[in-house]
């Protein structure tokens, strides 16, 4: 093997600038200017013109823009100001009334709050403000105690936006699969075999609709059941919960016509599965997002909103996915540094080297759910570990190449949900009423359970059972578990009581 292993100094100084710093936008411009420097010999001059070349042909390389990361680009700029529009506007009080008018059990209360996470599931940090907030009433109402709602919020914001292609999730993750010079599938077919196989999101989403269905696993509110008077609420809207609903529809609709019709033009002759993997998924994101900011604009003139109100919006929706882009452009040039300094190829040689086959996928699980918990983020933990999984096992065994993203996805987002640090753990206990350390420490034994069957499902992935069979599996087990887990709690509160 002729690759120095210095090459692993940027990767390395990456990762422990990740863990230490728990910044995962100053890890990788860490991780870049070390590479680069490597690959310029230590000369500042030629480094900084590398670097200005790497970062332009972002946008602008062979003669052509580079369409691909403007479309991913502008989409995500869009959904921020959707969110932001939401927020500013009224809308998400206005569906608060329109909810708690309709809402007459504890039951339908936290199937309620269900169903909500998956309405808005345009931005997982936007559903946890906007779930918790609207349901805060009905918990005082039917006694749901503060760490429930905090739980039921979570566990449908950041897993379900990691299975769907048309979240501000899906442009980010797609565009870091598209980065992939060997993936073989379009970014949206690889994104939908990707999500297939996360097995902890989907487990996580199943039991906590099973919870809010039984009401187990927590305690009853210590507050009385009230009856809240509408003011109480917050403002509404003339257009009551269509301010809400009907650009989340847009977006819906807009993104499975906008992929069909772009996928009719490429393979006029084909059907719809040819149509889903020759559409440019870029183009159809961007029109789809458009169409939406469009309808929410147009929703905001007839509810009357102010062109201050609406500006405040765009702006603000425009600063709040500053950051998540800045680590996006980030990730796409650190990967251009470690293909030029042939990391991958001494990654794969130890990894044929040293790491067992059978434990490639529930590995790249444990690892990525350890650095997103130290870090409190899943997409910086995307950013880094998607390209060295592929890498890895690309290398190692090439039919696990998509079983391995998942374990990367699925463990980031384990990590991520658990983490007291993480933004989404923090914002759903503020917006739910209690502290983000209550949220955790009941969080986490739920969450365990989940990934203890997660990791089953992936270990037989791993030695060739199909994704229906292990996904099964792991069902069947995490569900066992969390009735032990219900159990032994349940034993314990009449241990305590007598």
């Amino acid at each position: 093997m002729d690759v120095n292993p210095i090459v692993l100094l940027p990767l390395l100084f990456t990762l422990v600038l990740a863990l230490v710093t728990r910044q995962t936008l100053l890890a990788l411009l860490g991780g870049i200017v070390t590479g680069a420097l490597l690959i310029q010999d230590f000369s500042i001059v030629t480094t900084i013109t590398y670097l200005t070349t790497t970062a332009s042909e972002l946008f602008y390389a062979d003669n052509q823009w580079q369409q691909w990361h403007l479309n991913v680009l502008a989409a995500m700029l869009m959904l921020g100001m959707m969110t932001r529009l939401f927020s500013v506007s009224g809308a998400v009080d206005s569906f608060s009334q329109w909810l708690y008018r309709r809402i007459t059990s504890g039951r339908q209360a936290r199937l309620g709050v269900v169903l909500l996470g998956y309405l808005v599931f345009i931005d997982g940090i936007f559903s946890c403000l906007a779930v918790g907030h609207v349901c805060r009433p009905l918990t005082r109402r039917y006694q749901i105690s503060a760490p429930q709602l905090a739980y039921l919020v979570d566990s449908n914001a950041s897993p379900l936006c990691s299975l769907l292609p048309i979240s501000s999730w899906g442009p980010y993750v797609m565009a870091l699969l598209a980065s992939i010079s060997f993936m073989t599938l379009p970014p949206l077919s690889a994104f939908i075999v990707v999500a297939q196989g996360n097995f902890y999101a989907m487990l996580t989403l199943l039991m906590a609709l099973w919870l809010a269905y039984t009401g187990q696993g927590f305690q009853r509110g210590q507050q009385p059941a009230i009856a809240i008077d509408d003011t109480e609420l917050g403002g509404s809207s003339s257009l009551g919960p269509w301010l809400l609903l009907l650009p989340m529809l847009t977006l819906l609709a807009g993104a499975v016509g906008f992929t069909l019709v772009s996928g009719m033009n490429a393979a006029p002759d084909g059907g719809i599965t040819q149509w889903l993997a020759s559409a440019d998924i870029g183009v159809a994101m961007r029109n789809a997002c458009l169409l939406a900011l469009i309808v929410t604009l147009v929703s905001m003139v007839k509810a009357r909103s102010g062109v201050t109100v609406m500006l405040n919006g765009v702006v603000g929706g425009i600063g709040m996915m500053l950051f998540a882009i800045g680590i996006l452009l980030s990730t796409w040039m650190i990967g251009k540094v470690i293909d030029d300094l042939n990391v991958a190829s001494l990654l794969a040689y130890w990894a044929e080297q040293y790491l067992s086959q059978t434990l490639l996928v529930p590995g790249l699980f444990v690892l990525c759910a350890m650095m997103a918990f130290s870090t409190g983020s899943s997409w910086g933990t995307f950013a880094i570990m998607i390209p060295i999984g592929a890498q890895i096992s690309h290398q190692l065994d090439i039919s696990m190449l998509l079983p391995a993203l998942s374990a990367v996805m699925a463990g980031s987002v384990f990590g991520d949900h658990c983490s007291p640090i993480s933004d989404t753990s923090v914002i759903s206990a503020s917006s739910s009423g209690c502290t983000p350390y209550e949220h955790v420490i009941t969080q986490i034994p739920l969450a365990l359970v989940t990934a203890s069957g997660a990791l089953m499902g992936f270990y037989l992935l791993n030695v060739g059972w199909s994704y229906l069979a292990a996904g099964a599996v792991a069902v069947a087990l995490g569900f066992s578990l969390l009735q032990l887990l219900l159990w032994q709690r349940q034993r314990r509160l009449k241990s305590a009581m007598v």
